[in-house]
C-alpha cells in the first residue's frame, strides 16, 4: 500500500514539473511585430478603481 502511495505521489510531482513545459499556448511572435505598451490605459483603470473604492468606503462611514 505504501508503494502505491509513493508511486502516485511521484507521478503527481513529475506532472507538476513537466506539464507546464508541454502546454505552451504559442511559440512567440516574429521580429516584425511592434510591441504595444499597456501601461497608459491600465494605470487609468487602476486609479479609477481606487477612487471608486474610496468613495464607497467613505459613504459607508
Amino acid at each position: 500500500m505504501k508503494l502505491k502511495i509513493t508511486a502516485i505521489t511521484t507521478i503527481f510531482i513529475l506532472l507538476a514539473f513537466l506539464l507546464p513545459t508541454l502546454l505552451h499556448a504559442q511559440p512567440g511572435f516574429g521580429d516584425d511585430v511592434d510591441d504595444v505598451p499597456v501601461d497608459g490605459g491600465l494605470s487609468l483603470l487602476v486609479a479609477a478603481g481606487v477612487g471608486y473604492g474610496m468613495k464607497k468606503i467613505r459613504k459607508k462611514q
